[in-house]
């Protein structure tokens, strides 16, 4: 495989496990132990947290193979950064509709607003990849001299 398809394959496992810490987090809170000492701040941090570790890495992980191969298209390419917009649309909706039973002392602006931005970058990401499967294979020229 070419370095391009490992790098969409990775961006695609750093947006499943962002959605996925993202999912799991927001259940905590929903529901957290009794024993927890929990305070607005923390929550926050570990969003930033989650941020930098799982969703910028994964952007430029797609980015990447995009400039790679966007004068000649590739359709797994790009299939790999469709499924990575669709696990990340995915799993921001999830967390949207967790906002609701989650209590107020932690709803603060980065809460809520988490994941409405990522749902609209998600068909960013998607139409990125639908771009990579319709480009089509320029010819080489011929030189018949």
């Amino acid at each position: 495989m070419a370095i391009e398809k490992w790098l969409a394959i990775t961006s695609v496992a750093l947006f499943a496990m962002f959605a996925g810490e993202m999912i799991s987090i927001y259940s905590y809170v929903v529901d957290p132990p009794e024993n927890a000492m929990l305070d607005d701040s923390w929550f926050d941090s570990k969003i930033f947290q989650f941020i930098s570790i799982g969703v910028a890495p994964a952007g430029i992980l797609a980015a990447v193979p995009f400039f790679m191969t966007k004068q000649y298209g590739s359709k797994p390419i790009g299939g790999l950064i469709v499924a990575g917009g669709v696990i990340l649309l995915v799993g921001m909706f999830v967390c949207y509709t967790l906002l609701d039973q989650i209590n107020d002392v932690y709803l603060t602006d980065i809460v809520t607003n988490t994941p409405v931005l990522f749902m609209g970058l998600s068909p960013i990401v998607i139409a990125v990849g639908i771009y990579l499967t319709k480009q089509k294979k320029k010819r080489p020229k011929k030189e018949f001299f």
